[in-house]
């Protein structure tokens, strides 16, 4: 079974003179030599490296004392998640998945072998508590994919412990680099192996050009949200908080993109895959909706006096929410494993290295890509004037849940628009997150109301009381009467903000 860790550290080039004396540092009282270990560690990565591209490191490790498989996805400068599985001839499948958004269909094979003699040292406070390990490593690496070649040199780690203080590292480096120590220039052991045992001198990767045309400013949003798809699926497959919720986010603002920017993008090639990315938001969204209507039960039932709670209301809905997490979590694992997602991503891809773009994608961005804006936010003003003219009902639940769909697609334009059209995007994308909260407020309180009418049937015939959840349904009916009071006067408000796009 895997498990896996915060890991903060810093490396550097180690000078002739090795460590200096960091007894005094930051409260550190002692520094206690723990001995040599030899490590051998073999990475994995696709022959075109596409996990170092990533900077994510995939490898088998004997020796020390941990050794085992570690997979580790940056974090922050300085900082990754570490997940650790046990020793084995094979790699793990539950490792393997956490790659597969990256990887796809390619084999991992060994790409690199380092063996390395580390001479550790931990820091410890005046309790003998540990503060940081610090390592001094001679590497020896290897290639094993093409030519191969080899590569040596030394270098210094500084690891901070479990629930460290991330200042001890600054202060730690301070004394390095009087003593000559300086950060190293690559970000891992591999990335440098990798750059030292090419056969030929490796080409620099070129930097990203800055958006000039109204396609580039579009083409930037979309690779966007196409690396945030790739990388929290990983945290999704680990049921990592928020995971679910951001890549359906991220899928949502895609297909919005497309739809946004049908003069700039070509929508006879964008559309297929906008319905592609629909079907992914509704799988993610099978546990997503689950996760906001049990906070909000929950919630609710707590507001609700202790002497008009009757029966097993707490019970019955905590086993409903865990039987539909169960099902949606299990459903959701098997088509992040699918065929289809995969050629999703394949599809995103290939349509950012070969955009489908239209004449106005090479002009200027500020009128195609304002024109858009302006034309997404006409559709949400005519579905609020339409709802306005329904009687309360089904009919206006509809059209004020398809306002809130259009308010997100304006809000994702104006997003794009940012960076060409300045203060007047920032307020319209505000605004539009404003009363897309406002009209999710009546959207939540419309699935609140179907989940307790299915839970007071449930409980009705199970012969417990129905009396709460009707209770319950009448509030949230309440809830939905005040929002559909208070859009009037925030969408006039909204309305006069919009005159400066």
């Amino acid at each position: 079974m895997a498990h896996s860790k915060r890991e903060i550290e810093r490396k550097y080039e180690s000078a002739d003179s090795g460590l200096p004396d960091l007894t005094g540092v930051a409260g550190i009282a002692a520094v206690a030599d723990k001995g040599m270990a030899h490590l051998d560690a073999t990475y994995y990565d696709t022959v075109d490296e596409r996990l170092a591209a990533s900077s994510v490191t995939l490898r088998r490790r004997t020796g020390g004392s941990d050794a085992g498989w570690h997979l580790k996805f940056p974090i922050a400068p300085d900082v990754r998640d570490e997940i650790h599985a046990p020793l084995s001839d094979t790699l793990p499948d539950d490792l393997t998945a956490l790659v597969r958004s990256r990887v796809r269909n390619s084999e991992l094979l060994p790409v690199v072998r380092l063996r390395s003699d580390r001479d550790v040292r931990h820091l410890l406070d005046a309790d003998g508590h540990l503060l940081a390990e610090v390592s001094v490593d001679t590497v020896h690496a290897e290639r094993l994919t093409g030519h191969g070649g080899e590569a040596r040199w030394t270098e210094v780690e500084v690891e901070l412990a479990d629930g460290g203080d991330p200042a001890l590292l600054d202060k730690v480096e301070k004394r390095l680099r009087k003593a000559g120590v300086r950060p190293s220039a690559a970000s891992s052991k591999l990335a440098r192996a990798l750059e030292e045992t090419a056969p030929g001198k490796r080409r620099a990767t070129a930097p990203a050009r800055e958006p000039v045309t109204a396609g580039d400013h579009v083409l930037a949003y979309v690779r966007t949200q196409r690396d945030a798809i790739v990388e929290l699926d990983p945290a999704v497959r680990r049921d990592a908080e928020d995971a679910v919720h951001s890549m359906r986010v991220a899928t949502r603002r895609l297909r919005s993109t497309f739809k946004s920017f049908g003069k700039i993008l070509d929508r006879t090639v964008t559309d297929p895959i906008a319905d592609e990315l629909k079907w992914l938001a509704a799988e993610l969204g099978l546990d997503r909706d689950r996760e906001v209507l049990t906070e909000r039960l929950t919630a609710a039932v707590d507001e609700v006096p202790a002497g008009l709670v009757r029966g097993p209301v707490v019970e019955r809905l905590h086993s409903w929410s865990r039987a539909e997490h169960s099902g949606a979590r299990g459903r959701l694992l098997g088509v992040l494993d699918s065929r289809r997602y995969l050629t999703l991503l394949d599809t995103l891809d290939a349509l950012i290295a070969d955009p489908p773009l239209l004449e106005a994608a090479g002009k200027e961005p500020h009128k195609p890509i304002a024109k858009a804006v302006r034309k997404d936010f006409r559709k949400v003003s005519a579905l609020i004037e339409q709802a306005a003219d329904l009687e309360p009902g089904t009919d206006r639940d509809v059209a004020l849940h398809e306002a809130r769909k259009k308010a997100k697609r304006t809000r994702y334009a104006a997003e794009t628009a940012k960076p060409v059209l300045g203060k007047p995007a920032k307020t319209m994308a505000k605004s539009m997150k404003a009363l897309q909260n406002l009209l999710g407020e009546h959207q939540d309180s419309v699935m609140a109301r179907q989940a307790l009418r299915e839970l007071s049937a449930v409980a009705h015939a199970a012969g417990e009381s129905a009396f709460t959840y009707g209770l319950l349904h009448e509030r949230e009916e309440r809830r939905a009467v005040r929002v559909e009071a208070e859009l009037p006067g925030f969408w006039d408000g909204i309305k006069d903000g919009a005159a400066d796009l």
